[in-house]
């Protein structure tokens, strides 16, 4: 299960208790976040009642432990109950979406989403964006690095030097030290070779000479350039008492969150020494990690929830100062930042930011992205798309030339929680098969297909809808036929909408229309390649009827439309 900026929650007891039910355990250990102790017990109070209740909070743990077939199963059973909440409707539709089930989740995100339009366009151009990159071919390919990879969480592969990786892991390897949310070991860092071999825990120690391997959860980390200074992600070992009660914590009972910081620590001889902590650490009132260093080593970036962010999770950087020391942080900008978590950053070799988002448009769960510039300027991020991507959480994504390199991802297929994949581009020929090609014979020119004079016509929606209307179909058959008699031809095909709702939500809603017409086409045997899609929402209007403007239902259907060009090869 991967940390994000997952917080350790502890409970002290304020006084002596009377016996608790089973029940009143398993709530315990939930809201403790201890969902491997909590579902056993929930498990076993369902065989004695069938309560909607325990339904959900069964479905909820295997969810949390990245256990969705089970969680899939109980959330179906929970929903059928009329006492269901309705929070069960969206966490059923986001493992529905994850087993590629677009349409059931589509029909569970409508009933989250009852009273919230905007929402609901959002999830639904997310299932058929995901339906639609799930169809198109790709030039990535991705492979299980098997020979890491575990039944429990491996993740966050990072470079070390030219002949070593280092990753991330809560793998059994002292059965007397458990983490109770999972039942797997805190996590550790490891080491390795390039091939996968000699795998061993990574040590680190303090001034002192003691291990870290006894601390609680203790990873991913960053290296700079030269491999002898690292920025490791923790969790805070402060005792208890020294960290603030949480605001929320249930009568009885305190809650303390054990947040996420930086330890700094330089390799010296062949042993890596922790000499402090990052200087904006403050696990009191917000977590800071998952660093990453820009090529020169001058900015580090990371992950906070800290105060003055615009969502959930923030990527934040800060400078280094010229006599030494780092600035004060800055955030990243609303560019790289959404609403939701923005997380996982990393600088390429090529230079570029590839960071994990669930606040923009994607495949579901987290995603990969990819944008260039630096500290708080940046292009529009763009999505790498499947395989890179899935239906499900894909994250830390390493690569020193932007062409092959390592993610992370819990995608179906794997060999347990999180699994660390290897991908490569398979779009040039290496140099070597160019200079072995012999130059070819000449031959006669082949006579030239002339360009074909086609006519698409305009196809048009009902209002607030992306379906493919009847009158639309019709259209589309002819297309497909005329795209089998020419198959070298391209499409570029463009949607908008009319002028009525918010210009993000047209947005999305003319993505849509343009998945549902990719994903119709590709149903009739069309190459998705061969399909360029763009989205404009509410722009381009064909004619006067922009926002508060009166206009007949005949002249807003003009505009929610897609329309279509044949592309030059």
């Amino acid at each position: 299960m991967i940390i994000g900026l997952c917080m350790l929650l502890l409970v002290k007891y304020a006084g002596a208790q009377e016996q608790l039910s089973l029940k009143q355990q398993a709530d315990n250990y939930f809201a403790r976040y201890e969902y491997f102790k909590s579902v056993n017990l929930y498990l076993k109070l369902v065989k004695k009642k069938t309560e909607v209740h325990i339904l959900e909070r069964i479905a909820d743990c295997y969810r949390n432990i990245n256990r969705y077939e089970e969680a899939e199963s109980w959330y179906a059973k929970a929903i059928l109950d009329p006492n269901a909440t309705k929070i069960s409707h969206y966490y059923y539709a986001e493992v529905l979406l994850r087993d590629k089930k677009f349409d059931l989740a589509k029909q569970q995100f409508k009933l989250y989403y009852s009273n919230d339009a905007t929402g609901l366009t959002r999830k639904l151009a997310l299932c058929d964006s995901a339906a639609l990159w799930v169809k198109s071919t790709s030039a990535y390919k991705v492979k299980n690095y098997a020979a890491l990879n575990t039944s429990f969480s491996d993740w966050g592969l990072t470079y070390y030097g030219k002949t070593g990786l280092i990753f991330t892991s809560d793998r059994i390897a002292d059965e007397n030290d458990l983490d109770y949310r999972t039942g797997n070991n805190w996590f550790k860092l490891y080491e390795c070779d390039t091939s996968g071999t000699q795998i061993r825990q990574f040590d680190v120690v303090n001034l002192l000479g003691q291990s870290y391997n006894d601390y609680y959860h203790f990873g991913p980390i960053a290296l700079n350039n030269t491999a002898d200074t690292a920025y490791i992600t923790v969790t805070t070992g402060k005792p208890a008492p020294a960290l603030p009660a949480d605001s929320d914590s249930p009568p009885g009972n305190n809650l303390y969150t054990r947040r996420l910081h930086l330890l700094v620590a330089h390799k010296k001889k062949d042993h890596w020494v922790v000499t402090g902590n990052f200087p904006y650490d403050n696990v009191e009132k917000y977590s800071i990690g998952e660093a990453a260093l820009s090529k020169d080593g001058k900015i580090i970036y990371f992950t906070s929830d800290m105060p003055g962010g615009f969502g959930k999770t923030d990527i934040w950087y800060c400078e280094k100062r010229a006599k030494g020391g780092w600035g004060s942080p800055v955030n990243c900008g609303k560019t790289i930042n959404t609403a939701a978590e923005d997380t996982f950053p990393v600088i390429g070799g090529d230079g570029n930011l590839y960071y994990a988002s669930k606040g923009l448009p994607g495949m579901g769960g987290y995603d990969i992205y990819c944008a260039k510039g630096q500290k708080d300027q940046w292009s529009n991020p763009v999505n790498l798309k499947y395989p890179i991507n899935s239906t499900s959480d894909d994250f830390y994504l390493v690569t020193n030339d932007g062409k092959s390199g390592y993610l992370s991802s819990n995608r179906e297929g794997g060999r347990g929680s999180d699994d660390i994949y290897s991908f490569k581009r398979m779009d040039s020929i290496p140099s070597k098969q160019i200079i072995e090609t012999k130059t070819p014979e000449p031959i006669a020119a082949k006579p030239q297909m002339p360009k074909p004079n086609v006519i698409i016509n305009t196809i048009y929606y009902d209002l607030d809808k992306a379906d493919i209307r009847p009158d639309a179909a019709a259209e589309l058959d002819k297309l497909a036929l005329i795209l089998k008699q020419y198959p070298a031809m391209k499409i570029e095909l463009s949607s908008y909408t009319d002028s009525r709702a918010s210009g993000q939500y047209n947005m999305a809603l003319s993505l849509r229309r343009a998945a549902s017409v990719v994903v119709y086409l590709v149903e009739k045997g069309i190459s998705g390649d061969r399909l360029v899609i763009k989205y404009y929402g509410k722009t381009h209007l064909v004619n006067n009827c922009g926002d508060n403007v009166k206009c007949t239902e005949a002249e807003h259907q003009l505009n929610r439309r897609t329309e279509f060009r044949v592309m030059e090869n």
